[in-house]
């Protein structure tokens, strides 16, 4: 446990979009401030910059519904974040952004997203990320948190594009 406070963290998850070509699940990423239609978020617009170039900053947002400990309540907060586009390149079908500001414990937070050809019927996207120990969450949390995320976004994607 000391160690996961002290290093880096770094870590992958990757999913399988099964009937949905590269071309198509490319299309859903780079759609960078409609990211909310794709993964369990409330919303997500453009703060500032221009769609589809590096310096484009979204917002993004959800309410969470948390159990208050030894009492019969819930309490409500938004958890949020902005979000800074630092690359992208629509040739390899890979984008990088950064967490510049957020009420979620992140200090550091940089995260890139592939999406891979496979040979059949579908790709891979891929999501790694590089970060400073987030307070409140263990490393675990926070890979399982994106492995859950991506495994939704491919559902969502094979649902509305699927081929068969």
């Amino acid at each position: 446990m000391e160690e996961e406070s002290k290093s880096k963290w770094e870590g992958k998850a990757m999913v399988e979009v099964v009937g949905t070509g590269a071309e198509v699940a490319w299309a859903v990423l780079e759609d960078f401030c409609n990211i909310h239609k794709w993964i369990s978020l409330d919303t997500c617009y453009q703060v500032d910059g221009i769609l589809g170039q590096p310096g484009l900053i979204r917002y993004c947002a959800s309410t969470v519904e948390e159990a208050v400990v030894g009492a019969q309540k819930t309490t409500t907060t938004i958890k949020w974040t902005k979000e800074k586009l630092l690359a992208i390149d629509p040739v390899q079908r890979c984008l990088s952004y950064e967490i510049v500001e957020n009420n979620m414990g992140f200090k550091s937070y940089v995260a890139t997203l592939k999406v891979l050809p496979m040979n059949g019927d579908g790709c891979k996207i891929d999501w790694g990320f590089v970060c400073d120990p987030v307070e409140g969450w263990s490393f675990q949390d926070l890979k399982l948190y994106l492995e859950s995320s991506l495994q939704s976004m491919a559902k969502k994607i094979e649902f509305a594009y699927s081929t068969h």
